[in-house]
């Protein structure tokens, strides 16, 4: 198999953009076609997330490299939900999409073994090609999830400037050190990223991009083109466009010239661009369109009109 990154860097290139469509599906924001699945029983509202995530994948394969589920809204649902995650992410795969599940996860020792092992691994349950990642554990906590990745040709994505509001209380706090520059915690996570991303194993693609990536937020433009920098070949995953307010000029700082080296995620902006009080299946069309639309956005506002 490919490197993750070769893998992504050709899907965009096959599919002329970087977007990346979220599946965030939230049971009060359904179409109102799934009413009677909704307000059903737990197995029920796992068929509505289920079938509601189908459509979308149906409505965007031809149209986006990558899909992101975020796996908090089918764990809500329990052994129900998860089984629908399993389920979503195979018919994802079937379509010729990445898959970048959404978790956060992070850890110690060998939990962060099992986590890695259970999204990445060899024999991984799930078999998502990446992962995100918490580093606010220490720095021996990113070793499994790098690890494994190396393995499987997976990839990792790295929380590093996140785009929620609150995201500067911790991450924007300055560290200084006898022996280096005043520096800002997310900083120091970046350098971090950019060392592992120049280790001689490091699973580079024809673009020198590698699997290492790193999550920094559209909302933080400045520190966008600051972080594109520090972490050369590192993926950059930018959450933040659309719904958060984030633009696709927010989002320019974080790509190369050719168009590569950044992924942009919209969730809300897409999935619920329909009309609420729609009964029919119009809603179909409207998620179409907003992925047109968001698509457009990057190539008329960033470097992926280089594409």
């Amino acid at each position: 198999m490919s490197s993750f990154s070769q893998r992504l860097s050709d899907a965009i290139l096959r599919t002329k953009t970087p977007l990346v469509v979220g599946l965030d599906p939230r049971l009060e924001n359904l179409p109102k076609t799934y009413a009677p699945l909704v307000n059903g029983n737990i197995w029920d509202q796992a068929q509505a997330i289920r079938e509601f995530c189908y459509w979308v994948i149906d409505v965007v394969a031809d149209l986006v490299p990558a899909v992101k589920p975020q796996l908090a809204f089918f764990e809500e649902l329990g052994p129900a939900g998860t089984q629908a995650l399993a389920d979503v992410v195979r018919y994802a795969r079937e379509k010729q999409l990445l898959i970048i599940g959404d978790g956060k996860r992070g850890d110690i020792g060998t939990t962060a073994s099992a986590y890695a092992n259970a999204y990445l691994g060899v024999h991984s349950p799930w078999g998502m090609d990446s992962l995100t990642i918490n580093p606010y554990l220490g720095v021996d906590t990113l070793q499994p999830f790098v690890q494994t990745a190396r393995q499987r040709a997976a990839g990792i994505f790295v929380l590093v400037k996140t785009s929620n509001k609150g995201s500067g209380d911790f991450q924007d706090l300055i560290m200084r050190s006898e022996s280096a520059a005043a520096e800002t915690l997310y900083q120091r996570v970046a350098a971090e990223l950019n060392r592992l991303a120049h280790e001689a194993n490091a699973a580079t693609d024809t673009y020198n991009l590698c699997e290492i990536g790193a999550v920094v937020g559209a909302t933080y433009p400045q520190q966008l083109v600051d972080l594109r920098e520090r972490m050369p070949k590192c993926w950059l995953l930018i959450p933040g466009f659309g719904a958060q307010g984030g633009t696709a000029q927010d989002t320019a700082g974080g790509f190369h010239p050719n168009g590569l080296g950044a992924i942009v995620n919209s969730s809300r902006a897409i999935l619920y661009s329909f009309d609420p009080d729609d009964h029919s299946h119009g809603w179909v069309d409207a998620v179409r369109q907003a992925t047109h639309n968001a698509n457009q956005q990057l190539r008329d506002g960033t470097p992926a009109a280089n594409l």
